[in-house]
């Protein structure tokens, strides 16, 4: 073999074997990394604008920007995160005391229903009242279990929590202040043609931002309106079904609607018509309107991605990675989009 190519190999095999060991180190704090640079992506426009008032104060830049971002984003989670920990946890006792019966409100739905609805429920074998209150019983005990339990990860692995944050902030700050030299070094560093580099490099931080901004306005604005009307209407753990509603608009056009739909039924088969009128019409018109209206514009018209690949993408990242897997599905579809563009362009008549 000749002396160079053999180089050359072992110089691929050395830095494959490194890049993987280094990974292997650093994938216990994968969580802290990730958002670390997604949240480096996010504010470095804002880190700009005050690097052109002091560009000789690149320490104090980082540092004001990192100040900003916990006020406007860390902080709120942590003190919903709080809340979200207590009502949990106050609802997975009462479920498993049995003062939450899931079985008897379904018993009072059942009982409010016509006769033709029973019949149409009878013949798919749906009105077993038995089996339908253990097993509703069940999926909700288990619900609220999973909920406390996750909620209850936070507070009691306290110390991971502080290391990954800490982490997380540690690094956002290095990130703010070095990270344009940091993506030259690793643009430099990939071995293709510099147009194909800036393209993939344009491609991934537009979908990061669309993707983070889009979906989490979209969730913080249909959590808060959901929370909002659960307090109003006297619903108990309002701060714990806006959470829930915030994570399920993940899901386009439905997810909301599957928190405050069953209790609006609730409401209507308890002879309470009011409360269903009024959460029914602010379910449909105020909260699945921030659905219909936000989520087009701040995520499928920046990533210019279609709404199926949005959706299919977000679920399967969520699927696979958990809850980061609604940043990490979707910029991974647009890379692939993206990667495929380059070894066939389309044609500008072609896509018009």
């Amino acid at each position: 073999m000749h002396p160079l190519l053999l180089q050359n190999r072992t110089l691929l095999l050395l830095l494959a074997a490194v890049t993987l060991a280094f990974g292997a180190i650093l994938w216990p704090l994968n969580g802290a990394i990730f958002w670390g640079v997604v949240l480096a992506i996010l504010f470095t426009p804002l880190h700009r604008r005050l690097l052109r008032r002091m560009p000789r104060r690149r320490n104090l830049a980082a540092f004001i920007t990192l100040c900003i971002c916990l006020v406007i984003v860390i902080l709120p989670m942590v003190f919903i995160g709080i809340s979200l920990v207590q009502e949990a946890s106050v609802a997975y006792e009462r479920a498993r005391s049995g003062q939450l019966n899931y079985g008897a409100y379904l018993q009072q739905v059942l009982a409010a229903l016509p006769a033709w609805v029973l019949e149409l429920l009878d013949r798919f074998h749906l009105t077993s009242m038995a089996e339908l209150q253990a097993r509703l019983t069940a999926v909700g005990a288990q619900a609220s279990q999973f909920l406390a339990t996750k909620a209850l990860d936070v507070g009691q692995n306290t110390l991971q929590f502080i290391v990954s944050f800490g982490v997380m902030l540690y690094l956002l700050f290095f990130l703010l202040r070095d990270g344009p030299r940091l993506a030259a070094r690793i643009r430099q560093a990939i071995p293709l043609d510099t147009e194909h580099k800036n393209q993939l490099a344009r491609k991934f931080t537009t979908v990061i931002r669309a993707t983070v901004k889009g979906n989490i306005v979209v969730a913080a604005a249909q959590g808060a309106l959901g929370g909002l009307i659960f307090w109003i209407l006297g619903i108990q753990g309002p701060v714990m079904w806006g959470v829930l509603m915030a994570f399920l608009s993940l899901l386009p056009a439905v997810g909301a609607s599957l928190i405050w739909g069953p209790v609006a039924i609730y409401f209507l088969a308890t002879g309470s018509t009011g409360q269903a009128a009024i959460l029914t019409a602010y379910g449909v018109g105020v909260i699945g309107l921030v659905d219909n209206l936000l989520r087009p514009l701040l995520v499928g018209k920046d990533t210019k991605m279609p709404d199926y690949v949005v959706l299919i993408s977000t679920l399967g990242g969520m699927a696979l990675f958990g809850l980061t897997g609604f940043v990490i599905g979707p910029v991974i579809a647009a890379l692939f989009m993206a990667t495929w563009d380059l070894f066939a362009p389309v044609d500008d008549e072609q896509s018009s």
